[in-house]
């Protein structure tokens, strides 16, 4: 896998998913007392410090549907109240730092990046339960991986699997956006519902449910050097709430 993944290819990929999982998830029920899954959100989350482009993911769309780059960004086209509409209130912190970034890098894309930030999670998350470290490398920060990674192999060494599939991804909203140094840092928060279940290494149940939907809430962060060739973005911490 490339570090990088086109976003539109990927947001098909995830609804073709979406949809097949929305008719499976029938078999599931929520109960209230479900346990979240074992996982490797918890680790701590990497420093801030910028990180080289090639090393990114998340990509960003800087072009407009014709391919060309669009010559101006939303802030000089869109009223205040308009501009990230569904996305930030105006005024707000979040908003504030949308038209930061939109100031310094033209083109932004906030949907685009929610949208690719969505896939990523998935991906991402799909790849920690099934121990695939190859998917995981490119997309997460050098600590996040080590974390991710010492998660896997810990469930390794005890003979354990999971089993994971996602029902749906209800919200994905930024909480907070900021630039520092050169790097923009979007923090997502996102609420969704997955059917997770550890298996010890004789195949029984030691950890959430086959069938049951478990609700998961988690803030994902992820950055990006601003103007940089590379249009990705790499999560660079996550935190389980």
């Amino acid at each position: 896998m490339s570090d990088g993944f086109d976003i539109y290819t990927i947001i098909i990929l995830v609804l073709a998913v979406f949809i097949f999982i929305r008719l499976r998830s029938v078999l599931g029920t929520r109960t209230g007392n479900e346990r979240r899954p074992n996982d490797a959100f918890r680790a701590p989350p990497a420093g801030p410090e910028p990180t080289p482009a090639n090393d990114k993911v998340v990509p960003l769309p800087t072009r407009a549907s014709d391919g060309s780059r669009p010559e101006h960004g939303p802030l000089d086209d869109e009223p205040a109240g308009e501009r990230w509409k569904g996305i930030a209130a105006p005024g707000s912190p979040v908003a504030l730092g949308l038209d930061e970034i939109a100031a310094a890098e033209n083109g932004f894309d906030a949907r685009g990046f929610i949208g690719g930030a969505r896939a990523a999670y998935e991906m991402i998350v799909g790849a920690f339960a099934a121990g695939d470290r190859k998917t995981l490398k490119p997309l997460l920060a050098k600590e996040v991986f080590e974390g991710f990674s010492a998660a896997i192999a810990e469930r390794e060494s005890r003979g354990e699997t999971v089993e994971s599939r996602f029902v749906a991804i209800d919200k994905a909203e930024l909480t907070e956006v900021e630039i520092v140094g050169k790097t923009a840092q979007l923090t997502v928060r996102f609420v969704s519902q997955i059917i997770s279940a550890t298996r010890d290494k004789n195949g029984a149940v030691i950890d959430g449910s086959p069938t049951e939907i478990a609700d998961l809430v988690d803030v994902w962060t992820f950055a990006r050097e601003l103007n940089a060739r590379d249009p990705n973005w790499r999560l660079i911490s996550t935190e389980a709430v």
